[in-house]
């Protein structure tokens, strides 16, 4: 069996890149709160350009092995992946069903994305 280096790349690329996103995005609604909304921004972006300086080289690699719908839903599959743990661990919310359902759905739509 043949190894993908670059969709194994681009996914660890993509991984991390999400654990970024997913604090620039909401960590701010726990560590923030009493903070005007432009400092959370601030803070936000600033986590952003580490999120955008992995995100672009792992979209980059993962196109030249997955076509653009295949990289987005690969991306959405991740997304879900670091956000569920994040909300449990660091957010501490209550695990709901409705995240495994979700996360099958998502299996559907690897799925037909990805079938030949």
């Amino acid at each position: 069996m043949t190894v993908n280096w670059p969709l194994i790349k681009a996914i660890a690329l993509l991984t991390a890149s999400n654990v970024f996103m997913t604090f620039a995005w909401y960590a701010h609604l726990k560590d923030m709160k009493a903070r005007p909304w432009f400092i959370a921004a601030m803070f936000s972006w600033g986590i952003a350009f580490f999120e955008y300086m992995l995100q672009v080289p792992a979209n980059r690699i993962g196109s030249t092995t997955l076509t653009l719908p295949q990289l987005k839903i690969l991306q959405e599959v991740i997304t879900l992946t670091v956000f569920v743990p994040f909300l449990l661990f660091y957010m501490k919310q209550q695990f709901k069903w409705d995240f495994v359902w979700a996360g099958l759905c998502l299996c559907g739509a690897v799925y037909f994305i990805f079938r030949k």
